[in-house]
């Protein structure tokens, strides 16, 4: 199956997606890949086919300020969590997208787990992969450091940074042809590093965190945990206490993999997600 590049005007900005179709129309809701931090869409394109060709259909956008997504300046758009799920919402609503399956990664993949929290009524499923779920979750000294004052101003602008950071989150060595992909926006102007220094600045992770933990003690609908235990940033046993404690949740642990499996285990990350994405629909 191949993976389609679009994009899409949703007010004032664009949005960059990548989409897989089954060849039959899904009768399952599509499910809608966000990525984390400093990653893109393409992250997930070595899964998407693999889903499509079992009869789910895949859009994986670059997140507003990421790719080739618009980069709006911070007067525009705050690249705060509420922000954040304001934009997802309405990139969503574009799509004519009325209820769908999450699957979200990465210190930006909290926001995918606020924007369920908020409207449940749209969200079929969620599958969590190597992304903050507990309040004692702290943004690693990797990222913090590119948050800083001067400091994160000179960091931010450095295409090498996307190297450093998925490979010292991931333990692997990233191809030349990825990275090629995800250097490719620092390259073209400063505004990929000026909008990941307001993101890292404007997480609010501790609110976040304090909202997930609280908002899931709810949550009734199929959940799925994937987790690479050799995460350098998030450990394995908060993941594994906050799927125990769901209604309907799931835990697969992936021994070898880190904080990017989606990268690098996607045969791993895709035998999990294809059953947990094909079941019934709830209603």
């Amino acid at each position: 199956m191949a993976v389609e590049e679009k994009i899409i005007t949703v007010g004032s900005w664009d949005w960059f997606y990548r989409e897989a179709n089954p060849v039959n129309p899904p009768d399952v809701p599509t499910a809608v890949f966000l990525h984390g931090i400093p990653s893109l869409g393409y992250s997930w394109s070595a899964i998407m086919p693999e889903l499509a060709s079992q009869g789910v259909r895949g859009v994986a956008p670059d997140w507003l300020g990421y790719g080739r997504s618009s980069k709006p300046e911070k007067r525009e758009f705050a690249y705060t969590p509420d922000a954040f799920v304001e934009a997802l919402g309405a990139f969503l609503d574009a799509l004519e997208l009325d209820r769908v399956s999450l699957v979200v990664q990465g210190f930006l993949g909290s926001v995918g787990l606020q924007y369920a929290l908020r409207y449940p009524d749209r969200v079929d499923r969620i599958a969590v992969l190597n992304a903050p779920v507990s309040p004692d979750a702290t943004l690693p000294w990797t990222f913090k450091q590119m948050s800083l004052p001067f400091v994160g101003d000179m960091m931010t602008q450095d295409p090498l940074l996307v190297d450093r950071t998925l490979e010292k989150g991931s333990g692997f060595v990233i191809p030349d042809e990825d990275l090629d992909v995800y250097r490719r926006p620092w390259l073209k102007s400063s505004d990929a590093g000026r909008a990941l220094l307001y993101t890292l600045q404007n997480l609010q992770l501790k609110s976040a965190m304090a909202e997930i933990d609280n908002g899931f003690r709810q949550w009734t609908q199929p959940s799925l945990v994937v987790w690479g235990v050799l995460d350098p940033w998030l450990s394995v046993e908060p993941a594994k206490a906050f799927a125990n404690e769901l209604e309907n949740g799931q835990f697969v642990r992936l021994e070898e993999a880190a904080h990017y499996p989606q990268e690098h285990w996607s045969e791993d990350v895709g035998k999990a997600l294809i059953p947990f994405l094909r079941r019934s629909s709830t209603t």
